[in-house]
């Protein structure tokens, strides 16, 4: 199956279907272009992204606080696609969460599986560089265990039914190197409808 999110190298691949969010691949001739996105660095430092088990725990805030882009559409109806605004300000070094929807389901652990709609954006203008929802209404599955560390951790906690917003600084994501729309050391923005999991 070919992948979507943009941010996910091989789990996912949305320039060309949800490759954006995996950090690590599934296929066997993925494996290296995996390594190298999972190995992605910040602008001062080489050092690879930490395992999402490893990465610090997202500070908390609301949509339109600081280092959290507001969201213009969508809200906290997860039947539509939500449009994040740019972000303002100085991009925060931490990894944000804000739930606009909290769910009443099951919990997400890293060592899940997830089914989700998300829209992901640059935080410096709003691009949208990848979205589920391009393809409609159906949600793409991944285990969080294939996905970057920031978009990984930004699930963890999430119930099923809920709608979060996820913003990722570049060392969690791609640090300093570029992935097709998305430019060297971006942070980006996510908002992610958790539709079901998987227990792992």
């Amino acid at each position: 199956m070919r992948r979507s999110l943009k941010i996910f190298t091989s789990a996912l691949a949305l320039t060309t279907t949800v490759g954006l969010i995996a950090a690590c691949g599934s296929d066997s001739n993925d494996s290296s272009s995996s390594s190298s996105t999972a190995a992605a660095s910040t602008e001062a430092d080489t050092t690879a992204a930490p395992a999402p088990e490893q990465a610090p725990a997202p500070k908390v805030g609301t949509p339109g606080s600081a280092g959290i882009p507001a969201i213009k559409g969508g809200g906290t109806d997860t039947e539509t696609e939500a449009t994040i605004e740019a972000g303002t300000g100085t991009p925060s070094a931490d990894l944000l969460i804000a739930d606009i929807k909290v769910g009443t389901g099951e919990v997400a652990a890293l060592s899940d599986s997830v089914d989700v709609r998300y829209t992901g954006a640059l935080y410096t203008d709003g691009t949208v560089f990848d979205s589920s929802w391009k393809n409609g209404k159906d949600p793409v599955n991944f285990p969080l265990s294939g996905v970057v560390p920031g978009f990984a951790k930004g699930i963890e906690g999430m119930k099923v039914g809920g709608r979060r917003e996820i913003v990722i600084p570049p060392n969690l994501g791609y640090g300093a190197q570029a992935n097709g729309p998305i430019p060297a050391s971006s942070t980006l923005v996510f908002v992610v409808d958790l539709v079901k999991l998987t227990k792992g």
